[in-house]
């Protein structure tokens, strides 16, 4: 399973998000630095309103949502590349990850202590990410040493990389992460950049956690938040990120509540949300997962597949012979009241295909913010079985 690694300076609200987004208390947060020191692994739900939209329409006897996996990696302090801090593990834990999720302190609060005695996002945001260039210009200049007398005796491959590793040192050294490099590689280099595995390379998505009484605003108006619009407009010229205005404490104070005081809290403070429900789908997509939905008497269940997939490939992962039998979709519209949005539905027609036609199901969006297909399964074709699922991709 893919992983998300939550990262950032000590005391930014890391752990706190963590126990946000798995709903429990697993991740000690305390008010001094290297509070973590393992990392916590947890299993978060991708929340999804469409799920009781369809079990309703079908009387599900119960809901499966779809799972991804975070980490809550210890602290980064400057000089993590040099081995400050917890720096060696830390860099060896963000490794391991698939995608990062930096937590940046938007808030002002004097209890609660900042590693360098002021906040100060756009300084973090480079520290974190200087740290992350650093090693990975450490990790090349030793890769490219040992390539060049490879590439001395003929090594295509060996060549291949002294080439790559050329154009990608003066990039970090500038101050560049190595993922926006790659606009301005080929598709082989590209591949050859992910086999890397540089720190830098990772996607990244930035987490603005701000205080319970500024969320409302700082969600409804990220450009008058002081921090937040900082934030925003940094990542997406330097890192081609985004940005999702959280509060980690609130989510955390609702762990142990029921889902209609959460409710009735939130819509007191004026959201619907703390941030933490976009943030876990933001995270979903940016680690190129997406999520269709087939929904029956005994059960409405969300299903993973990696984005770009078709609606047989879909099908296959409910079984192969799904897959192989999926023959065509007709296409309805469900209204989402929690989206306030038209949903694409397709409803499978069972009949036994041509040998060799299968549908590719390509929705045509038409001012909907999703788009949903079904599979017919030709796997009992010869007992005519019959099945109505819905998939969904968004």
């Amino acid at each position: 399973m893919l992983q998300a690694g939550i990262v950032g300076l000590p005391n930014v609200g890391k752990s706190t998000l963590f126990n946000a987004v798995t709903r429990t208390r697993k991740a000690q947060a305390a008010n001094y630095p290297f509070c973590t020191i393992d990392p916590n692994v947890g299993m978060v739900t991708v929340p999804d309103p469409r799920l009781q939209v369809l079990s309703d329409m079908s009387g599900s006897e119960k809901i499966i949502p779809t799972l991804i996996e975070f980490v809550d990696i210890a602290g980064l302090v400057k000089g993590a590349s040099e081995g400050a801090g917890l720096g060696n593990q830390f860099l060896a834990n963000i490794r391991e990850v698939d995608a990062i999720v930096q937590v940046v302190r938007c808030f002002d609060n004097d209890d609660i202590i900042h590693e360098l005695g002021s906040v100060n996002p756009l300084r973090d945001i480079d520290i974190i990410n200087s740290e992350l260039i650093l090693a990975d210009i450490a990790t090349m200049e030793k890769r490219l040493s040992s390539r060049e007398r490879k590439a001395r005796s003929g090594d295509k491959e060996a060549k291949a990389e002294v080439a790559l590793i050329t154009k990608l040192l003066p990039h970090l050294n500038e101050g560049n992460p190595a993922l926006t490099l790659e606009p301005q590689l080929d598709d082989d280099e590209r591949k050859l950049l992910h086999s890397f595995q540089l720190l830098s390379d990772k996607k990244s998505i930035f987490a603005c956690n701000v205080n319970e009484d500024e969320l409302a605003d700082a969600i409804s108006n990220p450009d008058a938040h002081p921090y937040v619009s900082q934030v925003k407009k940094y990542v997406a010229e330097h890192h081609n990120a985004e940005a999702i205005v959280i509060s980690a404490r609130i989510e955390e104070e609702l762990i142990d509540v029921s889902e209609e005081e959460s409710r009735e809290f939130l819509e007191s403070l004026g959201v619907r949300d703390s941030g933490v429900s976009d943030l876990i789908r933001a995270v979903y997509h940016l680690l190129g997962l997406r999520t269709y939905l087939t929904t029956g008497i005994k059960e409405t269940r969300a299903w993973t597949i990696p984005s770009g997939a078709k609606a047989p490939q879909a099908a296959g992962g409910i079984h192969t012979d799904c897959g192989r039998g999926f023959i065509a979709a007709e296409v309805i519209a469900v209204l989402s009241p929690q989206r306030e949005c038209t949903t694409t539905t397709w409803f499978p027609v069972a009949a036994r295909p041509e040998r060799g036609n299968t549908a590719s199901c390509a929705s045509k969006e038409k001012n909907m913010s999703s788009k949903t297909g079904t599979l017919s399964n030709s796997a009992s074709m010869s007992r005519r079985k019959r099945y109505r699922n819905s998939i969904d991709f968004y």
